[in-house]
Parts: structure tokens; C-alpha cells; sequence
């Protein structure tokens, strides 16, 4: 039986270890303060669900570890400077951006970058938090800590929001899913859409762009990428070193899962090209109590991480596919009542999405 550990036990890992299952596969997700002769790890494939951690007696025995997939990538996407810095060196095309040093840049950043500046820390922050939305006159409200240990870019005026979940093997292969529409609020994912066959143009670009970052990095796994829509193409946002947010609709929509994909290429296991046969719908379950009600409609598949429920946290997802989409869109109008007023807007989006 082939053995990986991950670190970090959050819901990604628990849903790897559901997707190890099947394939004779013992996943074991641990925490970052586990003792480290409690982890199996020596005759482990390591990986990761989260991209940076805090030095513990146990990560420091696994940062040792010749079988830590990726090891060395991490701390160059998990740091947002080193990652823009890539993009640049690859010629990808990203947000224009720079180093936010000092107060006194803020006159340059308006003046290069425009009207609208978008600052984030280099490490840490996801899910909106650790970034500011500034115009001239607001630059006041960037907390004294931020200086040296953030970027600015440029505000983007896109259309949408795609992400690209690929993988590569150990052997340099490469498949893709379909390109994935996503509606954040607030910074948080709240709802992806995703059809068999994506805009050919952009699935290509995107294609072409994640190759390149994976290449590079001769990353082995499941990497995501998030882009913006513009008119002159796609702009990388950001990317995740990891199985994804908005690859969850796998788990029901493609013959495999990001999950399943993603331990195949770490341990070596065969990666064919993943097939979708019809379109998906994921909605993110965010600070809601479980309600059974959901799974009275036929399509709606639950994906319950047993956390408790608190404002803001993603604390499960609801999975939908169907080749029929006006009976999706019959099921997620049915899931309105079943769901707090402020899932209205994004179900109302994917509705939309499915009708175009």
C-alpha cells in the first residue's frame, strides 16, 4: 500500500484522504504541532494543502524529508513577490505591480499604475483578508507593518474570473480540466461554473501559461491558477500550490477528481487526460449550518467538512451536474428558500452562467 501524508488537516487534506481510499492509497493529513514519531512519514509521500507553515518540531523533520513533492516550490508561490517576479522572468502577463517599500512610493505607485491600487502582503492572506482596495487620499488606512511586505498592483477592470486546475507527473506530463468560471464576494469564493468544453482561445492561453509556471518549477501535482478576463487576454491573479477551491467540482463532475489526480501524480500512478461530460455548478457553503434539506433535490451533492460554523468560514460545498442545464438551474432555484438571503446573487450568476 503506498502511503502519503499531508500537511495540514484542514478539509483539503480530508478530502484527499477520501480520494486515497478507493485507490489503496493511506492518506494521512497532520496537523502542524503533531509529534513528529506520531506521523508515519518516514516511508510516506509528502505533500501539503496549505502553502507556508510555521517552523514545528514536526515540520522541521519533514523540511528534511526526500520525499517532500514540491518542497522547494512552496516558499516561491507562497510568497507573492517571488511568484510576480516568476511571472515576469516567463514573460506571463499579470496585473502591472511593484514592491511597496514606503510611504513615500505612493506618489510613483498613482502615477504608474493608475487611479485604483490593490495591495496585498507578500505572505499570508486569502480569502480577501491582508489586502486593500486604495485610491489617492486613502493610502492612510495601509496599516505601518505593510511597508517591505507588500506588493501594489494595478487595479484590473475584467470582465470575469476563470481558474485553470491542471496537473503534472513525474515524467513531465501535463492534463487540464476545463477552464472554471468563479464569483467571488468579499474576496471569498462563492460559486463556480464549469462546462465540458471551455472557450477554446482562452483554454489554450491559460493552458500554455500554467505549463510553463509547472515546467519551471518541475512542480509535480495539482496546481491552480486564477486569472482575470480582460480584453487583451488573460492576466494571471494568482496561483495555489495545491489542490483548489474551485477544482471541487471534480469530485462529482469529472471521471477524476483534482483529489484523486492529484495524489496519482505524487505517487506516480498512471494520469490519464480527466473526462467532463456535462456541466458543474459548486456553491461554497460559508458560516451555514448544515441544513439535510439540500438533499431533497436530486442533483445536489453535500460536501460536509465537519468545522464548526462560524461567520465566514467555508465549512462545506454543494456540488451540481447535469447535461440538462435548465433542470440545474430548476435545482439551484430550488435551493434559494434552503439557503440565507445572501446566497441569492451567486446562485442567481451561475443560473446565468448555465443559460449562455
Amino acid at each position: 500500500m503506498k502511503r502519503v501524508c499531508v500537511l495540514g488537516n484542514g478539509q483539503l487534506g480530508r478530502m484527499l484522504r477520501q480520494a486515497g481510499e478507493p485507490l489503496g492509497i493511506a492518506v494521512y493529513p497532520v496537523g502542524l504541532d503533531a509529534e513528529p514519531e506520531a506521523v508515519p512519514f518516514a516511508q510516506s509521500v509528502i505533500t501539503a494543502e496549505i502553502e507556508r507553515w510555521p517552523e514545528t518540531a514536526l515540520t522541521r523533520e519533514l523540511a528534511r524529508h526526500n520525499a517532500f513533492v514540491n518542497r522547494d516550490v512552496f516558499p516561491i508561490i507562497a510568497d507573492r513577490l517571488t511568484q510576480k517576479e516568476m511571472f515576469d522572468r516567463l514573460g506571463l502577463a499579470t496585473a502591472p505591480w511593484q514592491l511597496l517599500s514606503s510611504r513615500d512610493e505612493w506618489a510613483d505607485v498613482f502615477e504608474t499604475l493608475g487611479d485604483l491600487a490593490i495591495v496585498k502582503r507578500r505572505v499570508g492572506g486569502y480569502d480577501g483578508r491582508g489586502q486593500w482596495r486604495l485610491r489617492r487620499g486613502e493610502t492612510n488606512q495601509l496599516p505601518d507593518d505593510c511597508y517591505g511586505e507588500c506588493i501594489v498592483e494595478q487595479g484590473i477592470n475584467f470582465s470575469g474570473e476563470v481558474s485553470l486546475v491542471g496537473a503534472r507527473g513525474h515524467d513531465g506530463s501535463t492534463v487540464f480540466y476545463p477552464l472554471t468560471h468563479n464569483l467571488h464576494q468579499d474576496g471569498i469564493l462563492r460559486a463556480s461554473v464549469a462546462f465540458p468544453h471551455a472557450n477554446a482561445e482562452q483554454q489554450s492561453e491559460a493552458e500554455d501559461m500554467l505549463s510553463a509556471v509547472m515546467h519551471e518549477l518541475n512542480y509535480v501535482g495539482v496546481m491552480a491558477m486564477e486569472c482575470f478576463v480582460t480584453p487583451s487576454g488573460l492576466l494571471i491573479n494568482e496561483l495555489a500550490p495545491r489542490v483548489h477551491n474551485s477544482g471541487h467540482w471534480t469530485q462529482n463532475g469529472a471521471s477524476i477528481s483534482q483529489f484523486e489526480l492529484h495524489l496519482r501524480a505524487i505517487v506516480d500512478l498512471p494520469l490519464p487526460q480527466p473526462v467532463v461530460n456535462a456541466p458543474s455548478v459548486m456553491i461554497n457553503l460559508i458560516g451555514s449550518e448544515l441544513n439535510y434539506n439540500w438533499l431533497k433535490l436530486p442533483l445536489v451533492h453535500l460536501h460536509w467538512y465537519d468545522k464548526e460554523v462560524r461567520e465566514g468560514r467555508k465549512v462545506g460545498h454543494l456540488n451540481l451536474n447535469d447535461s440538462d442545464t435548465d433542470r440545474m438551474s430548476a435545482s439551484l432555484e430550488a435551493l434559494v428558500p434552503l439557503l440565507s438571503p445572501d446566497y441569492a446573487s451567486g446562485i442567481a450568476w451561475a443560473q446565468s452562467k448555465l443559460l449562455k
